[in-house]
């Protein structure tokens, strides 16, 4: 379940993120595995949809607060929060993606890594 470091591995870090989402009703969560994709930035990309700004902040905001209760970890970046169509928040091994819905379909990231590995969840 730990590395080393006292760190999550990359897989519960991705469960984390996904209760996070789940937490605050985001719509469309899908788990891009990666660690199978040559030349790859992360293991894992999780992402989801919301309608609203309001439920962008409550997304992004309760998956930093799951992960970090059972981790102690701050993501290592964060961006997007100010203008509110795609919330990247970066674990560095497992990068969340929070979208407004059509910005979603506009970057279509499941089609880019086509490769990897995809879980849906309700």
């Amino acid at each position: 379940m730990q590395d080393k470091a006292g760190d999550l591995d990359s897989k519960n870090l991705s469960d984390l993120i996904v209760k996070g989402m789940q937490d605050k009703k985001a719509l469309e969560i899908t788990v891009l595995d990666l660690r199978d994709v040559k030349n790859a930035v992360a293991d894992y990309f999780v992402l989801c949809s919301g309608n609203s700004d309001t439920q962008l902040d409550a997304i992004s905001d309760s998956i930093e607060e799951v992960v970090f209760k059972s981790s102690r970890q701050d993501p290592w970046k964060r961006e997007g929060k100010n203008n509110k169509e795609w919330i990247l928040i970066d674990y560095v091994n497992v990068v969340a993606h929070v979208f407004k819905k059509d910005k979603r379909q506009f970057y279509a990231l499941e089609e880019l890594w086509g490769d990897a590995k995809i879980s849906a969840f309700e």
